[in-house]
């Protein structure tokens, strides 16, 4: 059982998510307010993205950048912000089609595939959520499902690397009050997860049959529903947020 999504549709996933991002971007304008990232404006989202895409086709490239922060703070006084992007994103594809399959290099998640892999995704998801930002940005509140570009394969994937990669991380300091099991169960879905949570430990996720649910066992929360939805909800871009998840996770990402 897998939803894990093979390396050229990721990549072809993140090339449609900068051309998405892009295009909303310059759309919203780039003093526009971004409504599901507070606090932030258009141009700070694209100084962040590109940031994101050049530290990542750093460490592809075998030459870490030790400053990302730095990065994206002289991205905000480019003269063009978006042929910077432009420039950032084209850098990054390329690098990802140059890099050997067995490439060697730091990756920072729980359970992570392969270098050139954990890359590609990583990057995939990171800009597809952020051009839903840009996405909000353009309509003024979060996007409907059916207001995105995003299908199902690519949220399932994105689903996995959350709960398999980010979640588990002692980092991300997810200590609810009470020992709870939390069951994510896309609709369609292979696969289901089941995430046992408490106060003293990291979360425990288990990767059960999507279509059985004796093999889920007694849950305290079930979190269903499209796939596309719950990608939204999950990473805290939706209108129909859960209002316990959204104050128990928010993910950091590096």
């Amino acid at each position: 059982m897998d939803v894990r999504l093979p390396l050229d549709d990721l990549g072809a996933g993140l090339g449609e998510a900068a051309t998405v991002l892009r295009a909303n971007a310059m759309a919203a304008g780039l003093d526009a307010p971004v409504p599901t990232c507070p606090g932030w404006s258009v141009s700070r989202l694209v100084a962040h993205v590109g940031m994101a895409h050049r530290w990542a086709a750093s460490h592809v490239n075998g030459s870490p950048a030790d400053d990302p922060e730095g990065m994206e703070r002289a991205a905000l006084s480019e003269p063009d912000l978006l042929g910077w992007f432009d420039d950032g994103a084209t850098a990054l594809l390329q690098a990802i089609v140059d890099a050997p399959d067995d490439l060697t290099a730091f990756v920072f998640l729980k359970n992570a595939p392969p270098a050139k892999v954990f890359w590609t995704r990583r990057q995939c998801h990171e800009t597809t959520i952020h051009a839903v930002d840009a996405l909000a940005a353009r309509l003024g509140r979060p996007p409907r499902r059916s207001e995105t570009w995003i299908r199902p394969p690519l949220a399932l994937d994105g689903i996995d690397e959350l709960l398999a990669g980010f979640v588990p991380r002692r980092s991300q300091g997810i200590h609810p009050p009470d020992e709870t099991v939390v069951l994510v169960r896309p609709d369609d879905s292979p696969i289901a997860w089941l995430l046992a949570m408490g106060p003293d430990h990291p979360v425990d996720v288990t990767v059960v049959d999507g279509a059985s649910p004796a093999a889920y066992g007694p849950v305290d929360r079930a979190l269903t529903g499209h796939p596309v939805d719950l990608y939204l909800q999950l990473w805290n871009r939706s209108a129909d947020l859960d209002p316990w998840w959204h104050d128990l996770v928010t993910i950091t990402w590096k």
